[in-house]
């Protein structure tokens, strides 16, 4: 597969990132929603992104191989331990 160049383009304060120790992940048939949380004091919705199940399939794939390069150059990762109070949009 040929891989081409891609010009993106991007606001100032996007290029800072948001900070997220915890996502969300939410689903109907047609797309897959994920929340990113700061989890301080109050938790805070950082960042939402919405896209297909195939779309997410790449991510997840593209995300493994990037997580394969990192613990071969730095060393394994653990999995942070999950919350052990209950998070969640509250109404």
């Amino acid at each position: 597969m040929e891989q081409k160049e891609v010009q993106i383009k991007a606001k100032d304060d996007d290029l800072k990132g948001v900070y997220s120790n915890l996502m969300i992940v939410l689903h109907t048939k047609e797309e897959f929603c994920l929340d990113f949380v700061n989890t301080f004091n109050p938790p805070i919705l950082t960042a939402r992104v919405l896209m297909s199940p195939a779309h997410l399939k790449r991510m997840i794939q593209a995300l493994g191989v990037n997580m394969k390069k990192y613990e071969e150059r730095f060393g394994a990762v653990e999995a942070a331990e999950e919350p052990k109070a209950p998070i969640g949009f509250q109404s």
